[in-house]
Protein backbone atom coordinates (compact mmCIF):
# COMPACT_ATOMS: atom_id res chain seq x y z
CA UNK A 1 0.00 0.00 0.00
CA UNK A 2 2.32 2.84 -0.87
CA UNK A 3 -0.58 4.83 -1.13
CA UNK A 4 -3.43 4.00 1.11
CA UNK A 5 -5.68 5.31 4.07
CA UNK A 6 -8.17 5.87 1.44
CA UNK A 7 -11.89 4.31 0.68
CA UNK A 8 -13.20 1.22 2.86
CA UNK A 9 -11.31 3.32 3.12
CA UNK A 10 -8.71 2.58 0.34
CA UNK A 11 -5.72 2.36 0.05
CA UNK A 12 -1.93 2.76 2.58
CA UNK A 13 -0.02 5.65 1.01
CA UNK A 14 3.82 5.52 1.75
CA UNK A 15 4.69 9.42 2.03
CA UNK A 16 6.35 8.59 5.21
CA UNK A 17 2.68 7.57 7.26
CA UNK A 18 3.12 4.00 9.02
CA UNK A 19 -0.24 2.87 9.65
CA UNK A 20 -0.71 -0.38 12.21
CA UNK A 21 -3.38 -2.06 12.64
CA UNK A 22 -4.75 -1.93 16.33
CA UNK A 23 -7.72 -4.25 17.28
CA UNK A 24 -9.43 -1.46 18.67
CA UNK A 25 -12.30 0.27 16.35
CA UNK A 26 -11.79 3.29 13.81
CA UNK A 27 -9.28 4.58 11.96
CA UNK A 28 -12.18 6.80 10.06
CA UNK A 29 -15.63 7.43 10.84
CA UNK A 30 -17.35 4.70 8.80
CA UNK A 31 -14.39 2.53 9.56
CA UNK A 32 -16.07 2.90 13.62
CA UNK A 33 -19.83 1.72 12.17
CA UNK A 34 -18.30 -1.03 10.48
CA UNK A 35 -17.00 -1.99 13.20
CA UNK A 36 -19.94 -1.72 15.06
CA UNK A 37 -21.22 -3.71 12.25
CA UNK A 38 -19.25 -6.81 12.66
CA UNK A 39 -19.26 -6.69 16.31
CA UNK A 40 -23.25 -7.18 16.22
CA UNK A 41 -22.46 -10.97 15.35
CA UNK A 42 -20.64 -12.08 18.74
CA UNK A 43 -17.71 -10.32 21.32
CA UNK A 44 -14.55 -11.01 20.66
CA UNK A 45 -13.60 -10.48 24.46
CA UNK A 46 -12.76 -14.05 25.55
CA UNK A 47 -9.55 -14.26 22.60
CA UNK A 48 -6.00 -14.52 24.15
CA UNK A 49 -4.06 -12.34 22.60
CA UNK A 50 -0.26 -12.49 22.30
CA UNK A 51 1.61 -10.59 25.26
CA UNK A 52 2.80 -6.90 24.68
CA UNK A 53 6.30 -5.20 26.69
CA UNK A 54 4.55 -2.51 26.53
CA UNK A 55 0.82 -1.51 27.08
CA UNK A 56 -0.57 1.06 24.37
CA UNK A 57 -3.60 2.39 26.92
CA UNK A 58 -2.83 5.61 28.40
CA UNK A 59 -3.19 6.91 32.45
CA UNK A 60 -6.65 7.72 32.43
CA UNK A 61 -8.24 5.98 29.66
CA UNK A 62 -12.43 4.98 30.22
CA UNK A 63 -13.26 3.93 26.60
CA UNK A 64 -10.65 1.45 25.65
CA UNK A 65 -9.36 -2.47 27.05
CA UNK A 66 -6.93 -5.03 26.02
CA UNK A 67 -5.36 -2.94 22.75
CA UNK A 68 -2.95 -4.88 21.31
CA UNK A 69 -0.96 -4.34 18.31
CA UNK A 70 -1.04 -6.87 15.73
CA UNK A 71 1.43 -5.52 12.82
CA UNK A 72 4.97 -5.06 13.08
CA UNK A 73 6.38 -4.09 9.85
CA UNK A 74 5.48 -1.54 6.67
CA UNK A 75 1.86 -0.06 6.07
CA UNK A 76 -1.29 -1.89 7.38
CA UNK A 77 -4.89 -0.62 7.17
CA UNK A 78 -8.43 -1.97 6.43
CA UNK A 79 -8.97 -4.96 8.89
CA UNK A 80 -12.31 -6.64 8.94
CA UNK A 81 -13.39 -9.18 10.97
CA UNK A 82 -14.58 -12.62 9.72
CA UNK A 83 -18.19 -13.52 10.55
CA UNK A 84 -17.06 -16.00 12.88
CA UNK A 85 -14.83 -13.41 14.31
CA UNK A 86 -11.61 -15.50 14.42
CA UNK A 87 -9.69 -14.30 11.90
CA UNK A 88 -8.83 -10.30 10.65
CA UNK A 89 -8.50 -9.54 6.85
CA UNK A 90 -6.50 -6.82 5.88
CA UNK A 91 -4.21 -4.72 3.45
CA UNK A 92 -0.65 -4.60 3.49
CA UNK A 93 2.71 -3.42 2.09
CA UNK A 94 6.15 -4.60 3.49
CA UNK A 95 9.28 -6.02 2.56
CA UNK A 96 8.83 -7.55 -1.06
CA UNK A 97 5.18 -6.56 -1.39
CA UNK A 98 5.57 -3.31 -3.23
CA UNK A 99 1.74 -1.74 -2.79
CA UNK A 100 -1.22 -3.36 -1.21
CA UNK A 101 -1.87 -7.06 -1.16
CA UNK A 102 -4.75 -9.07 0.98
CA UNK A 103 -3.55 -10.71 4.16
CA UNK A 104 -5.83 -13.32 6.77
CA UNK A 105 -4.91 -13.47 10.04
CA UNK A 106 -5.74 -14.58 13.49
CA UNK A 107 -6.96 -12.06 15.75
CA UNK A 108 -3.50 -12.51 17.60
CA UNK A 109 -1.33 -11.49 14.87
CA UNK A 110 -0.13 -14.96 13.77
CA UNK A 111 -0.40 -17.13 10.28
CA UNK A 112 -0.82 -14.72 8.58
CA UNK A 113 -1.43 -15.65 4.49
CA UNK A 114 -1.66 -14.00 1.62
CA UNK A 115 -4.83 -14.17 -0.21
CA UNK A 116 -4.27 -12.05 -3.10
CA UNK A 117 -2.81 -12.81 -6.06
CA UNK A 118 0.74 -10.30 -5.30
CA UNK A 119 -0.08 -8.68 -8.39
CA UNK A 120 -1.33 -5.25 -9.34
CA UNK A 121 -2.96 -2.92 -6.68
CA UNK A 122 -5.29 -4.39 -4.31
CA UNK A 123 -8.25 -2.73 -1.54
CA UNK A 124 -10.89 -3.11 0.48
CA UNK A 125 -11.21 -6.93 1.78
CA UNK A 126 -14.08 -8.51 3.11
CA UNK A 127 -15.19 -12.14 4.14
CA UNK A 128 -18.30 -13.59 2.61
CA UNK A 129 -20.62 -16.07 4.89
CA UNK A 130 -19.10 -19.10 5.36
CA UNK A 131 -15.34 -17.22 5.93
CA UNK A 132 -13.99 -19.66 3.15
CA UNK A 133 -13.78 -16.58 0.71
CA UNK A 134 -12.88 -13.37 0.31
CA UNK A 135 -13.65 -10.26 -1.79
CA UNK A 136 -11.34 -7.74 -2.74
CA UNK A 137 -10.29 -5.18 -5.74
CA UNK A 138 -7.54 -5.53 -7.43
CA UNK A 139 -5.99 -4.02 -10.92
CA UNK A 140 -3.77 -6.77 -11.33
CA UNK A 141 -6.04 -7.57 -14.99
CA UNK A 142 -4.62 -4.31 -16.01
CA UNK A 143 -1.07 -4.56 -15.22
CA UNK A 144 0.92 -7.13 -12.74
CA UNK A 145 3.33 -3.68 -11.66
CA UNK A 146 1.87 -1.56 -9.07
CA UNK A 147 -0.49 1.30 -10.53
CA UNK A 148 1.36 4.87 -10.30
CA UNK A 149 0.82 7.08 -7.00
CA UNK A 150 -1.16 9.92 -6.79
CA UNK A 151 -0.45 13.05 -8.47
CA UNK A 152 0.19 14.75 -4.51
CA UNK A 153 0.96 18.52 -6.43
CA UNK A 154 -2.75 18.52 -6.69
CA UNK A 155 -2.98 18.23 -2.51
CA UNK A 156 -4.15 15.84 -0.52
CA UNK A 157 -5.82 13.60 -3.25
CA UNK A 158 -7.58 9.87 -3.15
CA UNK A 159 -6.97 8.38 -6.86
CA UNK A 160 -9.67 6.17 -7.59
CA UNK A 161 -8.15 3.47 -9.97
CA UNK A 162 -10.27 3.13 -13.20
CA UNK A 163 -8.33 -0.51 -13.35
CA UNK A 164 -10.15 -1.80 -9.82
CA UNK A 165 -12.51 -4.74 -10.33
CA UNK A 166 -14.55 -6.80 -7.62
CA UNK A 167 -13.03 -10.57 -7.18
CA UNK A 168 -13.77 -12.82 -5.25
CA UNK A 169 -11.09 -15.84 -3.98
CA UNK A 170 -10.87 -18.66 -1.21
CA UNK A 171 -8.34 -18.81 1.33
CA UNK A 172 -5.83 -20.53 -0.87
CA UNK A 173 -5.48 -17.31 -2.93
CA UNK A 174 -7.37 -18.96 -5.77
CA UNK A 175 -9.32 -16.26 -7.42
CA UNK A 176 -12.90 -18.42 -8.25
CA UNK A 177 -15.08 -15.92 -9.23
CA UNK A 178 -15.16 -11.79 -11.00
CA UNK A 179 -17.93 -9.59 -9.93
CA UNK A 180 -17.51 -6.47 -11.81
CA UNK A 181 -16.18 -6.15 -15.48
CA UNK A 182 -17.54 -2.55 -15.99
CA UNK A 183 -15.07 0.49 -17.18
CA UNK A 184 -14.20 2.34 -14.56
CA UNK A 185 -13.34 2.28 -10.76
CA UNK A 186 -15.09 -0.60 -8.51
CA UNK A 187 -14.09 -1.05 -5.05
CA UNK A 188 -15.01 -0.45 -1.33
CA UNK A 189 -17.00 -3.43 -0.97
CA UNK A 190 -18.47 -4.94 1.69
CA UNK A 191 -21.34 -7.82 2.58
CA UNK A 192 -24.32 -7.38 4.71
CA UNK A 193 -24.68 -9.10 7.69
CA UNK A 194 -27.67 -11.04 6.20
CA UNK A 195 -24.76 -12.80 3.99
CA UNK A 196 -27.02 -11.74 0.41
CA UNK A 197 -26.07 -8.68 -0.51
CA UNK A 198 -22.79 -6.49 -1.47
CA UNK A 199 -22.41 -2.83 -1.10
CA UNK A 200 -19.87 -0.83 -3.44
CA UNK A 201 -18.92 2.29 -4.81
CA UNK A 202 -18.20 2.58 -8.66
CA UNK A 203 -17.36 4.98 -11.41
CA UNK A 204 -18.96 3.49 -14.25
CA UNK A 205 -21.46 6.54 -14.75
CA UNK A 206 -18.89 8.88 -14.46
CA UNK A 207 -19.23 9.59 -10.66
CA UNK A 208 -18.48 7.47 -7.83
CA UNK A 209 -21.87 6.26 -6.56
CA UNK A 210 -23.16 3.63 -4.00
CA UNK A 211 -24.33 0.47 -5.75
CA UNK A 212 -25.47 -3.05 -3.98
CA UNK A 213 -25.43 -6.38 -5.94
CA UNK A 214 -26.22 -9.95 -5.17
CA UNK A 215 -23.46 -12.26 -3.85
CA UNK A 216 -22.24 -13.71 -7.24
CA UNK A 217 -22.27 -10.34 -8.85
CA UNK A 218 -25.82 -10.19 -10.68
CA UNK A 219 -28.46 -7.52 -10.20
CA UNK A 220 -26.15 -4.20 -9.97
CA UNK A 221 -28.40 -1.42 -8.53
CA UNK A 222 -26.95 2.54 -8.50
CA UNK A 223 -28.30 3.70 -5.46
CA UNK A 224 -27.12 7.25 -5.26
CA UNK A 225 -27.35 10.01 -7.68
CA UNK A 226 -25.64 12.97 -6.17
CA UNK A 227 -23.22 14.72 -7.85
CA UNK A 228 -20.08 14.07 -5.51
CA UNK A 229 -17.97 11.23 -4.12
CA UNK A 230 -19.83 8.14 -2.30
CA UNK A 231 -18.03 5.62 -0.65
CA UNK A 232 -16.93 3.41 2.15
CA UNK A 233 -20.34 2.00 2.86
CA UNK A 234 -21.14 -0.35 5.01
CA UNK A 235 -24.74 -1.92 5.47
CA UNK A 236 -26.61 -1.70 9.25
CA UNK A 237 -26.89 -4.97 11.49
CA UNK A 238 -29.94 -6.02 10.80
CA UNK A 239 -29.60 -5.19 6.69
CA UNK A 240 -32.01 -2.85 6.40
CA UNK A 241 -29.99 0.32 6.34
CA UNK A 242 -26.59 1.24 4.49
CA UNK A 243 -24.38 4.18 6.34
CA UNK A 244 -21.26 5.87 4.13
CA UNK A 245 -19.22 9.00 3.32
CA UNK A 246 -20.01 11.56 0.74
CA UNK A 247 -19.07 14.90 -0.37
CA UNK A 248 -21.73 17.25 -1.83
CA UNK A 249 -19.67 20.16 -3.88
CA UNK A 250 -21.50 23.55 -3.26
CA UNK A 251 -20.28 26.37 -4.87
CA UNK A 252 -19.23 27.26 -8.44
CA UNK A 253 -15.45 26.67 -7.07
CA UNK A 254 -15.83 23.43 -5.59
CA UNK A 255 -17.90 21.89 -8.09
CA UNK A 256 -15.13 22.64 -10.73
CA UNK A 257 -12.18 21.69 -8.67
CA UNK A 258 -14.20 17.93 -8.20
CA UNK A 259 -15.29 17.76 -12.09
CA UNK A 260 -11.52 18.72 -12.58
CA UNK A 261 -10.17 15.50 -10.15
CA UNK A 262 -12.83 13.52 -10.99
CA UNK A 263 -11.77 13.98 -14.78
CA UNK A 264 -8.40 12.12 -13.68
CA UNK A 265 -9.98 9.72 -11.49
CA UNK A 266 -9.04 11.80 -8.08
CA UNK A 267 -11.19 13.26 -5.07
CA UNK A 268 -10.19 15.38 -2.47
CA UNK A 269 -11.50 13.70 0.78
CA UNK A 270 -10.88 17.02 2.89
CA UNK A 271 -14.55 17.72 3.64
CA UNK A 272 -16.78 14.22 3.58
CA UNK A 273 -19.72 14.00 5.93
CA UNK A 274 -22.05 10.90 6.86
CA UNK A 275 -24.90 9.42 5.38
CA UNK A 276 -27.52 7.15 5.59
CA UNK A 277 -30.41 5.35 3.81
CA UNK A 278 -32.54 2.73 3.41
CA UNK A 279 -31.08 -0.25 1.60
CA UNK A 280 -32.90 -0.24 -1.63
CA UNK A 281 -31.53 3.71 -1.78
CA UNK A 282 -34.46 5.35 -0.35
CA UNK A 283 -34.73 8.11 2.27
CA UNK A 284 -31.07 9.66 2.29
CA UNK A 285 -30.31 12.04 4.57
CA UNK A 286 -27.56 13.67 6.24
CA UNK A 287 -26.26 12.84 10.22
CA UNK A 288 -22.60 14.87 10.20
CA UNK A 289 -22.50 18.54 9.52
CA UNK A 290 -19.16 19.66 10.19
CA UNK A 291 -18.99 21.31 7.01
Amino acid sequence: MDQRTIHCGNETYGDGIVKKIWIVAGVVLVGVLGWWVLTNRQSPEKITYREEPESYILPGEKHFRNMRMLTHEGENAEAYFSFDQKKLVYQATFGKVLCDQIFIMNLDGSGRRLISTGKGRTTCAFFLPGDTLVLYSSTHLADENCPPPPDRSRGYVWQLYDTYDIFVANLNGEIVRRLTDTPGYDAEATVSPLGDKIVFTSMRDGDPEIYVMNLDGSHQTRLTHAKGYDGGPFFSPDGSMIVFRASRPQTPEELADYEDLVKLNYVRPTTLEIYVMNADGSNIRQVTHFG
